[in-house]
This record gives structure tokens, C-alpha cells and sequence, in this order.
């Protein structure tokens, strides 16, 4: 049995995500860089897409088109983002526990349930983010109706002159007025929603349970620790946000110093790399944690050391955990 399987305080399990991580550094960074890898290579396609399309001066007629390629690609990155999240929790509970665990292992073991993980991030994600959804379509209502066409497809028209309409601006604005709170209030429901449901994604890779079963255990576990776990997401955006500045100081420098131009695809190919070295290094770290206190909630509430233990023993049957080679 490990020695870290007893109850730890919110120092001890940010000690011990960045104890895993260092020293599995290659395991979850080779898990993070495959899935990645693929969400860059369908972003590097969509860039080539708008080349195709004739960037940054594209027809009006292809804003559909456009359109309906960021739907696909956004698509690719939840189904992408979710198999990473997935391989990585599989990853942590191996070495968690004191068992081995191969980057081959780990992102196998997923693949057979995959779409009962996306389903359980769907279904929580709907129920925290859905109210905030609805506002974005009523605010890109309000945009459609003011903005001049092909605003959203040509980014020449960004540039253009504004709409010669002083009644349907005001009307734009007393809408934003009203929208402003109702965004407040639909992130921090957001936020807190997305805190009950945290461990929904450990409780199913782990324990191997369905949808319903597994956002029910995410809600028990994660009472009374949701506070904590806002705490690790604090530090987790912190730490991305920093890197991220620091990788896209290049577009940050060319967007102030050519204000009013497009960012040539050139340098957004170079932004979705940066954004591939981000989620390769820092990607894992949130998995990580989340996993810690899923099993810490497990030790508080549950007696899982005592549990684990027994099962070292030989006492009880031992759920298979091991990291087999996936066939």
C-alpha cells in the first residue's frame, strides 16, 4: 500500500500533484502531447482551410462554410480533450496507487469506454455552462442584428465603418446592459456547478460506472472539498495563463504594433503550436489533482485506505487496476 493513502490537507495534495508530476513527468507529458497532437493537427487543417478560403479577405458567401468549420473543430477538441482528461486519471490512479503505467496502457484503457466519458463531461458540462451558452446566442442575436454582414467572416470588415443606425446601437447597448449581470451570475453558477460535478470523470475511469452513477458519487465526494478543488483550478489557470503569456508575447507584440491588421496564418500556425506546449506541460496538472482528491475524498468518507489495504492483503477482491497492456 502507499504511503500517501490517508487523508491530506490542501498543502499536502498540491505537494503531491507536483511530486507525481515530476517524477512521471514523461508519462503524463507523453499522454498530454498525444491528444495534443492530434487537437493541433485539426487546427493546422482548419488554418489550411482558410488559406484555401482566400484569408484574410474571404467571400461573404463561405461565412457558412467557416462557420461550420469551427463547429467541427470545436468538436474534435472536446472529443480529443476528453480522451486526454480520461488517460490521464487512468494514469494518476496507476501511479497513485503504486502500480505501473505505460503512456500505451493508460491511453488504451479509454479507448474501449470512451463514450461513456464524453457523455459524463457533456452532461456536466451542460448543466453548469448551459444558462451561460444561452446568453452567448442572445448576445451574438444582438451583434447579427447591428453589425455589418460578413463582420464575423472577413476580418476586413472589422475594420470598416460602423452601422449608421444610432437607434438599433442603442438598442445593442440597452441589451448588453441587461445581459452584463445575468453573465456574472451565470459564471459563478457555472463555477459552482462545475465543482460539483469534478470528480465525476475520476469516479467513472476508476470505478468504472455509468454516467448517472458516476455525477452522483462526483456530487457526495465533492462535498465539503469543492473549495480546495476551486483553489487547484485557481492555480492551474494562473500557471497557464503565465506560460501562455509567455509563449504568445510574439502575438501580443504584433497585434499591438500592427493594430487594425489580421494576425497573418503564419503566425497563427505558431500560436497553435504555443498552444500545444501549453497543453502538453500544463494539461496534466489539473487531471492530476482532481484525482488526488478524488481518492482523498474516498479516505475520508469511505475508508478506501483501509480498503486498499485489506485488498494488498489479499483479504478482499482486487479490482483490476494494473496497467495491462491494452489488447
Amino acid at each position: 500500500m502507499t504511503q500517501q493513502l490517508r487523508p491530506l490537507n490542501l498543502g499536502e495534495i498540491l505537494d503531491r500533484t507536483a511530486e507525481l508530476y515530476r517524477t512521471n513527468f514523461p508519462l503524463f507529458a507523453g499522454i498530454a502531447a498525444i491528444f495534443a497532437g492530434v487537437m493541433l493537427a485539426a487546427q493546422m487543417l482548419h488554418l489550411a482551410g482558410l488559406a484555401l478560403l482566400g484569408y484574410p479577405q474571404m467571400d461573404r458567401r463561405l461565412q457558412w462554410s467557416t462557420a461550420v468549420a469551427a463547429v467541427l473543430e470545436l468538436l474534435v477538441i472536446l472529443l480529443i480533450a476528453g480522451l486526454s482528461v480520461a488517460a490521464n486519471c487512468r494514469a494518476v490512479a496507476w501511479t497513485h496507487l503504486g502500480e505501473p503505467a505505460t503512456i500505451r496502457a493508460a491511453s488504451g484503457s479509454v479507448v474501449p469506454r470512451l463514450r461513456r466519458y464524453l457523455w459524463v463531461m457533456t452532461v456536466a458540462s451542460f448543466r453548469a455552462w448551459a444558462p451561460l451558452a444561452a446568453l452567448y446566442v442572445a448576445m451574438f442575436v444582438i451583434l447579427f442584428a447591428v453589425l455589418p454582414r460578413g463582420f464575423f467572416s472577413n476580418p476586413v470588415v472589422i475594420h470598416g465603418a460602423p452601422p449608421h443606425n444610432p437607434s438599433a446601437l442603442i438598442a445593442a447597448g440597452v441589451g448588453f446592459l441587461i445581459l452584463a449581470p445575468l453573465f456574472i451570475i451565470a459564471v459563478v453558477y457555472g463555477i459552482l456547478m462545475s465543482l460539483r460535478y469534478s470528480l465525476a470523470i475520476p469516479a467513472c475511469v476508476v470505478e468504472e460506472i455509468p454516467t448517472k452513477q458516476a455525477l452522483k458519487r462526483s456530487v457526495e465526494l465533492s462535498r465539503g472539498t469543492r473549495g480546495r478543488i476551486f483553489v487547484l483550478g485557481l492555480l492551474v489557470y494562473a500557471v497557464r495563463l503565465l506560460l501562455g503569456i509567455v509563449l504568445g508575447f510574439p502575438f501580443i507584440f504584433f497585434a499591438i504594433k500592427h493594430r487594425g491588421h489580421p494576425l497573418p496564418l503564419g503566425l497563427m500556425a505558431l500560436q497553435q503550436i504555443a498552444a500545444f506546449i501549453v497543453n502538453t506541460l500544463i494539461g496534466p496538472i489539473y487531471s492530476t489533482g482532481l484525482t488526488l482528491f478524488y481518492f482523498d475524498q474516498r479516505i475520508r468518507k469511505e475508508g478506501f485506505d483501509i480498503e486498499w489495504m485489506m485488498q494488498a492483503a489479499g483479504l478482499v477482491h482486487q479490482p483490476e487496476l494494473s496497467a495491462t497492456e491494452p489488447s
